[in-house]
């Protein structure tokens, strides 16, 4: 049984990233809202990290 659909592909499938996300907020013993607030939160950490770049050079 596929975790993502086939239109999208796993990466970028909006089924798959909400279940991700209601995942996550189990593990944490979050809310969905805080969930999604925390991985913002730790997504904006790692962009500041890598040298705030949307695009890498290869």
């Amino acid at each position: 049984m596929a975790h993502f659909c086939s239109m999208c592909g796993p990466k970028f499938c909006s089924m798959k990233i909400t279940h991700d996300v209601r995942r996550y907020a189990k593990e944490h013993g979050l809310e969905t809202r805080e969930a999604i607030d925390a991985g913002m939160a730790e997504q904006s950490d790692e962009f500041m990290r890598t040298g705030s770049e949307i695009y890498h050079k290869a």
